[in-house]
């Protein structure tokens, strides 16, 4: 017992203790918005849904007039400083709302994705863990602890994605990670450019995410994430046993 308790410490500084709420996104976790005028859309990016994929899928149809704003690759910055003060890309419906110009919130088409939190949660743990050793065979230990830290509940790449995506901020369309690749081609098809078939991008390396999850952590991510479930129609689940997750 004295050899594990130094050691699960380490793991769980990995993803929570090693940077402040809000600040460094951790490897291969940056995500951005779009704003693209030439074809009158507007990309929000919640964090491990794909977002490299759609990114990589749209940048042949952006023009010169186009922005974006992300933080690991390019650190591409908002044209608009109150946006890129925000220093990375996870930036809300309701941030965006509040500086875009009133006519460009309200007549362009304004998308995003979202995926299974039990799934999602699975995916930002390996994604902040995959290059530190100790997270394999601890996954699940490693879970409850960064859940229990206020540090990582408050992470931009932790939150959820309701917070990301308020209702009121009137989004026009939200595609399921678990149905992708049909929900990017209805968007193409509604701003007006040719469906492409999706690469895979930025991956993080895991089994099925119900590998994960005890009746604990099920608990756990179930009440962090209940609005999430509440907003975009996902089934919870009382025992890991019944998880639906793949």
């Amino acid at each position: 017992m004295r050899c594990e308790r130094p050691r699960a410490r380490a793991i769980a500084a990995v993803c929570y203790a090693r940077c402040p709420a809000g600040a460094e996104l951790g490897a291969g976790a940056s995500s951005f918005v779009i704003v693209s005028h030439r074809h009158r859309f507007i990309f929000l990016a919640v964090p491990r849904t794909a977002t490299h994929a759609v990114r990589a899928a749209l940048a042949p149809v952006l023009g010169e007039e186009d922005w974006q704003q992300e933080a690991l690759f390019s650190g591409a910055r908002s044209p608009l400083p109150p946006l890129a003060r925000i220093g990375h890309g996870h930036v809300s419906a309701r941030e965006a709302e509040a500086h875009l110009p009133a006519s460009v919130w309200r007549r362009y088409f304004k998308f995003a994705f979202v995926r299974d939190p039990y799934d999602r949660f699975v995916s930002i743990c390996a994604m902040l863990n995959k290059r530190h050793g100790a997270w394999a065979g601890r996954e699940t230990a490693f879970m409850k602890q960064a859940l229990a830290a206020p540090r990582f509940r408050a992470r931009v790449l932790a939150r959820p994605q309701s917070q990301l995506l308020e209702a009121e901020a009137g989004v026009d369309f939200v595609g399921r990670f678990e149905a992708l690749q049909h929900a990017f081609d209805e968007v193409c098809q509604r701003v007006g450019i040719a469906a492409a078939p999706l690469p895979q991008v930025n991956q993080a390396s895991h089994r099925p995410c119900h590998a994960y999850y005890d009746d604990a952590l099920v608990e756990a991510v179930t009440r962090f994430y209940q609005d999430d479930f509440t907003a975009f129609g996902y089934k919870t689940s009382a025992t890991a046993g019944a998880l639906a997750c793949a």
